[in-house]
């Protein structure tokens, strides 16, 4: 398929592309284009402006803040996966990069344009979600600092404003260790359900701090919350995981049905990458 024309400007640094957001409503940026890029070739995106962002290496890093990590939204995903900054409560972030497409795929597309474009089934979303991440926009009234929780607003779909674009996201100090587990769709390795999950457990193996999210199951990830509440407390074994797996789509509706999965295989697999991420998390 051949892409709507359109006319393409790169800039040459942040404000200039918060400048050209603001002369065109109609333009989009592009970054790695692994999400845009086949969306215009399919005609479901015709942007008239492409403001090439690419080339901000600015906003392409992963560095300590204290006992915080904060990753420039340009990062790429294989750039995310090897970070050495990344283990221990963050390493679920590495481990979604990992997971992410194929190598290609890795060395061209980036975090920023993962979460702006907000697949559904995109590995990234669990793992900021569990993480309590705090994603950094800048636009025209200046920069602003939205909590993961409330980044997410549907189907592809954020609360980014008009002409803001995201510059980087930070994850506050945590204790623990974090992973991401997921089942794939084979041929585009796109999370048919994922789940990241960060556990911090006392002398006494108890779970004093949990943490779990998931991918590919509604229209944006969700804090499995009902997991939470059954695991806080208590001591982090194979019956208590067991137990507190089972729970994983409680109150969730919406499941997702598709021709990879119904929604009740689609409640199972997430009952089952829960355990897994639990269970590995825990040992």
């Amino acid at each position: 398929m051949i892409p709507a024309p359109f006319e393409y400007r790169r800039a040459r640094s942040v404000d200039e592309a918060i400048r050209l957001l603001a002369e065109n409503d109609d333009a989009r940026l592009l970054a790695g284009g692994h999400s845009l890029l086949p969306m215009m070739k399919l005609r479901l995106a015709a942007p008239s402006l492409l403001i090439d962002i690419g080339g901000l290496d600015e906003l392409r890093f992963v560095r300590r803040d204290g006992d915080a990590v904060v990753v420039g939204a340009l990062t790429r995903h294989a750039e995310v996966a090897a970070a050495a900054e990344l283990t221990g409560p963050f390493g679920a972030l590495a481990e979604a990069a990992a997971a992410i497409g194929d190598v290609q795929v890795r060395n061209c597309g980036t975090i920023g344009g993962s979460l702006a474009h907000a697949d559904p089934a995109a590995d990234y979303a669990a793992a900021v979600l569990a993480l309590d991440a705090e994603i950094t926009a800048r636009g025209p009234d200046g920069e602003r600092t939205i909590a993961a929780a409330d980044f997410f607003a549907g189907l592809l779909t954020t609360s980014l404003r008009p002409g803001e674009l995201l510059t980087e996201i930070r994850f506050p100090a945590a204790a623990g260790v974090s992973v991401y587990e997921k089942f794939a769709q084979p041929a585009s390795g796109f999370a048919i359900a994922g789940v990241a999950a960060r556990l911090e457990l006392d002398g006494a193996k108890k779970c004093a701090g949990v943490a779990v999210a998931a991918t590919g199951i509604s229209d944006r990830p969700l804090r499995l919350t009902a997991v939470e509440a059954a695991l806080a407390g208590k001591k982090a074994d194979a019956e208590a995981i067991a137990a507190a797996a089972a729970r994983a789509d409680d109150g969730i509706d919406d499941v997702r049905e598709d021709l990879y999965a119904q929604q009740d295989y689609r409640r199972h697999l997430l009952r089952a990458m829960t355990r897994r991420a639990l269970t590995r998390a825990a040992s």
